[in-house]
C-alpha cells in the first residue's frame, strides 16, 4: 500500500504536529468509506476522528484504517423500537443493567472472536486505547447482568451529545439488546441528540436504527459534538 500523501486513502504520520484528517467526501466507495491509513489510536486521534464522523476499523497486522462510509446507520433516541418479545423479556426483570462497571470485562468480551470470524478488529492495541478513553471520562459500557454474571453490553464513545457506539457482544438471548434500551432511554433523559451505529446490522436496524446520508450525518456531529457533554462515570438516573 502507498503512503504517497497524494493518494486516497492517503497515510497519515503518527508523529506529526496536527492531526489532520482528510474531508469525508473523498473516502472510497469500494470498500465503502475506507479514508487513510496510519495515525495513532491516542485520545486526541480518536476524539478527533468521532467529531468528523471517522472511526478506526482495522485487522490484526494492517495498519489503522479509518472510515468514513455512506450511508451512516444511526438511532434517534425518542425513534427507539421495542418489538413485543423484548419487551416481555423487559418486564421479565431477569436482566440487571448498569452504566461504566465493567467497561474493560465489556471490551473484552466484544473482542472475542464471532461464529463464522477467524479473528477480531478489536485488538489489544485498540482494547488499550477505548480502556484509556474510558479512563479518561470520553468512553463508556452498559453492562447486562444475569444471576450475577455479564451476560451481554456495548461500549462507544460520547462528545457533547452525540454517543457513538463500537461494539456489542451477547452471551444469552437478548442481553445485549436489553442493555441497548437502557442505554437509548437514559440518553434520551439526558437530552442526546443520536447514537451512532456505524454500518448496517438487521440486529440494530430492529431497534429502530436507520440509514441517513454522510452529509446530513457530519452536519449533526457539527452542532452535537460542540454541546455540553455528561460527566463519567454515567449513572442510571434512578440508581
Amino acid at each position: 500500500m502507498s503512503r504517497n500523501r497524494s493518494t486516497i486513502p492517503c497515510w497519515l504520520e503518527p508523529d506529526a504536529r496536527e492531526i489532520i484528517f482528510p474531508d469525508v467526501e473523498l473516502a472510497l466507495r469500494d470498500p465503502d468509506g475506507l479514508l487513510a491509513m496510519g495515525g495513532k489510536l491516542s485520545t486526541d486521534w480518536l476524539l478527533q476522528a468521532y467529531r468528523k464522523g471517522i472511526f478506526p476499523w482495522y485487522g490484526p497486522g494492517q495498519p489503522i484504517l479509518w472510515w468514513a462510509p455512506d450511508p451512516r446507520l444511526v438511532l434517534l433516541p425518542e425513534k427507539l423500537h421495542i418489538s413485543r418479545s423484548l419487551a416481555k423479556t423487559i418486564r421479565q426483570n431477569k436482566f440487571s443493567v448498569t452504566l461504566d462497571t465493567a467497561f474493560s470485562d465489556v471490551i473484552a468480551a466484544c473482542a472475542q472472536a464471532r461464529q463464522g470470524q477467524s479473528g477480531t478488529w478489536i485488538t489489544p492495541e485498540m482494547q488499550a486505547a477505548y480502556v484509556d478513553l474510558q479512563h479518561k471520562g470520553h468512553a463508556h459500557s452498559a453492562e447486562c447482568w444475569y444471576d450475577g454474571k455479564l451476560a451481554g453490553g456495548l461500549y462507544g464513545v460520547a462528545i457533547g451529545n452525540i454517543f457513538f457506539g463500537e461494539s456489542m457482544f451477547t452471551e444469552l438471548t437478548d442481553a445485549s439488546k436489553v442493555a441497548f434500551v437502557a442505554l437509548a432511554r437514559q440518553l434520551q433523559r439526558w437530552g442526546y441528540g443520536l447514537i451512532d451505529c456505524q454500518v448496517y446490522t438487521g440486529h440494530l436496524a430492529s431497534l429502530g436504527a436507520s440509514m441517513i446520508a454522510r452529509k446530513d450525518f457530519t452536519a449533526i456531529l457539527d452542532s452535537g459534538c460542540g454541546q455540553p457533554g455528561r460527566v463519567a462515570p454515567w449513572r442510571f438516573d434512578d440508581h
